[in-house]
C-alpha cells in the first residue's frame, strides 16, 4: 500500500512537471519608484502581469498604474539585466503600443512573438539580428528574472515606475501541487492513526 502511494505521488508530480512545460508561463510585478536606478520618491504605484504561451507565440500583457507626476510617456519592457537594480544601459525590448497617455489607468495587449513590429529594432539588432533570436533571448531572460516593466513621463524620463518581472506558477499547477500536498497530509494522518 505504501508503494502504491508513494508512485502515485511521484506520478503527479513528474505529470505537473510536465504540464507546466507544455503550458503558458505567467510573471508579475510590482511597479514602484524605489525599483528605479536611482530610486525615486514618486509616490506612484502599478502592477504589471505579463503571459507567454510559447506554443502560440503569444505575449499578452496587463498593466494598472495611478498616481504618475506627469501622464505617461511610454511604457515597456526592457531586456536583459546583468542585475536586477545595477546601472546601465538596457534595450527596450517590448514596447507597449498604444499605452494611455495619463497619470492612472489599465493597459492590455496581446502580441505575436514573430512579428519585427513586436520588438524594438535595437533589440533585434543586438540580440542576433533575427526575429527568432529576439524572441529566444527574451524568453530567456524573463524565466532568469533579467527584465522589468517600466512606466515613464515627463517629470521622470529615465522612469518613474518600474518593476522586475518574476515568473509565477500558472493555476493550473498550483493545484495539481495543492492536490498532492492534500494526499501526502491525508496519507500522514492515516499513518498516525494506524
Amino acid at each position: 500500500m505504501k508503494l502504491i502511494g508513494k508512485t502515485l505521488a511521484a506520478a503527479l508530480l513528474l505529470s505537473c512537471a510536465q504540464t507546466a512545460q507544455a503550458t503558458p508561463m505567467f510573471f508579475h510585478t510590482t511597479l514602484s519608484g524605489l525599483n528605479e536606478v536611482p530610486p525615486n520618491a514618486s509616490p506612484a504605484t502599478g502592477s504589471a502581469d505579463v503571459m507567454i504561451d510559447p506554443a502560440l507565440n503569444i505575449l499578452k500583457i496587463d498593466v494598472t498604474f495611478s498616481g504618475l507626476s506627469a501622464p505617461a510617456s511610454a511604457a515597456h519592457i526592457h531586456c536583459c539585466l546583468a542585475s536586477p537594480f545595477g546601472p546601465g544601459s538596457v534595450i527596450v525590448s517590448v514596447p507597449f503600443t498604444g499605452f494611455p497617455n495619463a497619470t492612472s489607468g489599465t493597459y492590455s495587449n496581446t502580441v505575436d512573438l514573430t512579428l519585427a513590429a513586436t520588438y524594438n529594432a535595437a533589440f533585434i539588432t543586438a540580440h542576433g539580428g533575427t526575429v527568432a533570436s529576439a524572441e529566444a533571448d527574451l524568453l530567456a531572460a524573463m524565466v532568469s528574472d533579467e527584465t522589468y516593466v517600466n512606466i515613464h513621463d515627463s517629470v521622470f524620463p529615465p522612469g518613474e515606475i518600474r518593476g522586475i518581472l518574476v515568473s509565477v506558477p500558472e493555476p493550473v499547477t498550483l493545484s495539481l501541487f495543492g492536490m498532492g500536498l492534500a494526499g501526502v497530509a491525508a496519507l500522514r494522518r492515516r499513518k498516525a492513526k494506524a
